[in-house]
This record gives structure tokens, C-alpha cells and sequence, in this order.
């Protein structure tokens, strides 16, 4: 679906579809937002072609996937980064690659299905933004995708607090198996907020640049603004991660420790049993001759003697602390 929004200084804003773009080329006055959802492929490289879009950036565009970017060309800014279409479990985000090309009079967003920040600022807010330039549009959806991000990343948060007091009344392989997914999702999820973080970084260059009228000083606040969410996403993700690396690890020492004391005991067992079963042994030999084997009590003698020797033994462990 081709969805159009018309900007102009003297009329009432006017929605609509493709039929709009022969208006914003006969008035140098207008501004045009062009939405391509989930539209035909090869109608989207025409229309492209049409803005006169560099081809690699189109190759780039059509591509399933392809790391987020941002270029700089002679008359638009090429973005590329990861929305949120849904999300189905904690941290397992359904990612939307959109892609935008940021004019002085134009912004064209391109998206293979339904993206939730460009669906709610296809309105008056987005109208409002786009009265102001194209370039501070395409910042704000920036933004607004991010804030999807944001707002999964601090209902997990809730959801890590409360494994961590679990974990610590009853860890188990259970809790243990799901951390470890929980890590390996936010691998994932870190290198795609890096990526956006990089291109925070390149917006502000280019705010700096004074060889591009593109993006102005005017944007500077909202650059920063989008930056700082950048930063706070990344770092989210890193403290996140970390805190499931030190349950794991956490884990992995408790259990060691379990273990540990475990084969201690066994140790202690073996060790008071090792003397009573070398003499147990020893009377156990069939000889016919043993000094002690006519003696009437050498029976009680002989537990006597392995009594003594079980609580000497229980005296030097406890004594150690090895009990």
C-alpha cells in the first residue's frame, strides 16, 4: 500500500496516494511523505528510481537484510535501520527493516510490512513534524521505533529482577537454560543497538558538516535527543547481559560448591572406612594359624578396637573442619 501525505504552506494538509506526487512536482512548495507498505517490489524500485535514488541504495533497500547504515548523497540522506513489528516472547523481537530517503521536500519511508512507529505518526503528529522538514520527520521515527525497544527492554528488566530473587531461593537448570536464552537474545539485540548507536554518531557529523543543507543546526537537539535513547539502549542491553552472565555464573558456583561439599562427605566415609576394612581384612584371612584366633573376646576386641579408630578419626576431621 502507497500512502502519501501532502504538506503545503497555503492548503490544508492532504492524505492520500501516488496520485500526490504530480502535485509536489508542480508546487516547489510542497513537502510529500511517501510510505511504501508492503508494496510490490518492483513498484517500489520504480518509484525510487522515479526520486532519482542512487541504485545501490535502492540494491540495499530491496535486500531481505542488511546491517542498519546510514549515507550521505547529493540531494537526500539514505537511512537504514531495525523497527519492531511485534514482539512474541521476552527479548525474541520480530525486527522490520525500514529504510528512508530524506530530501528537503520529500521523505520516502519503505517497509516490507506494517511498522507500529510509522502507523502512529501518520497523523496530525506526523503532519506537525513534517511542516518543520523531512529530516526531522525521519529523526522522530527514529526515535519512536527506538522507544518500542525501550519500553520491551524495561518490561524485561521487571522480568529479570524477578528471576534473580527467584534464582536465589531455589535456582535450577530450568531458570538456568532460560537465562541462557535470555543471553543469547541480547548478543542479538546488542549488536543491533550498536549499529544504531554508529549512526547517531554519523547524524551528528553530519549536523557538524557544513559541505550538506540536509540536516541543519536546528536538528541538534533532536539528534541528541535521539542519541541519548541510542546510548540507553545499548547500555541496557549490556548491563542486562551482564547480570544473566553473573546468574550463570553465580550458578555454576553454588552448584560447585554443592558438589564440592558433597564429595567431601563421601571422603570422610571413605577415610573411616579404609582402617576397618584393612583389618577386617586381615582377621578374614583363612590361615590356619592367627596368633589372636582362639582368643575369647577377640571378637569384641576387634570392634572395640575399629570403634576407637572410627571416633579418633571423627576427632582429627572435626578438628580440621573437614566436617
Amino acid at each position: 500500500m502507497i500512502k502519501c501525505m501532502l504538506i503545503s504552506p497555503t492548503q490544508e494538509t492532504v492524505i492520500g496516494s501516488r496520485e500526490l506526487i504530480s502535485q509536489w512536482q508542480e508546487n516547489n512548495d510542497t513537502t510529500l511523505w511517501i510510505d511504501l507498505d508492503n508494496v510490490d517490489l518492483e513498484e517500489e524500485k520504480k518509484i525510487l528510481t522515479e526520486f532519482k535514488c542512487h541504485p545501490l541504495a535502492i540494491n540495499d533497500v530491496l535486500r531481505e537484510r542488511h546491517p542498519p547504515k546510514i549515507e550521505l548523497f547529493k540531494d537526500y540522506i539514505f537511512m537504514l535501520y531495525r523497527g519492531i513489528v511485534a514482539n512474541d516472547d521476552s527479548l525474541k523481537f520480530n525486527h522490520l527493516q525500514i529504510s528512508m530517503f530524506i530530501g528537503k521536500r520529500v521523505l520516502i519511508t519503505r517497509h516490507p510490512q506494517s511498522s507500529l512507529a510509522i502507523n502512529e505518526l501518520f497523523c496530525e503528529i506526523g503532519e506537525k513534524y513534517l511542516k518543520r522538514s523531512p529530516v526531522h520527520l525521519a529523526l522522530r521515527l527514529f526515535h519512536s521505533s527506538c522507544g518500542y525497544y525501550l519500553k520491551e527492554m524495561f518490561s524485561f528488566e521487571a522480568e529479570l529482577e524477578r528471576i534473580e530473587d527467584d534464582f536465589q531461593l531455589s535456582g535450577n537448570d530450568q531458570m538456568m537454560k532460560q537465562i541462557t536464552s535470555y543471553r543469547s537474545q541480547l548478543v542479538k539485540i546488542r549488536r543491533t543497538f550498536n549499529y544504531h548507536v554508529n549512526m547517531g554518531e554519523t547524524l551528528k557529523a553530519y549536523v557538524d558538516d557544513e559541505d550538506t543543507d540536509l540536516i541543519t543546526d536546528k536538528e541538534t537537539h533532536t539528534v541528541n535527543d535521539l542519541r541519548e535513547r541510542l546510548d540507553r539502549l545499548l547500555s541496557l542491553s549490556q548491563m542486562y547481559y551482564d547480570i544473566c552472565g553473573d546468574l550463570i555464573n553465580g550458578y555454576m558456583s553454588v552448584t560447585s560448591h554443592q558438589l564440592n561439599a558433597t564429595m567431601r562427605v563421601l571422603t570422610v566415609i571413605t577415610a573411616l572406612f579404609v582402617p576397618l576394612t584393612f583389618l577386617a581384612g586381615i582377621y578374614g584371612m583363612n590361615f590356619e594359624y592367627i596368633p589372636e584366633l582362639k582368643a575369647d573376646n577377640g571378637y569384641f576386641i576387634l570392634l572395640g578396637v575399629m570403634a576407637v579408630v572410627s571416633v579418633v578419626l571423627l576427632i582429627v576431621f572435626k578438628r580440621k573442619r573437614w566436617l
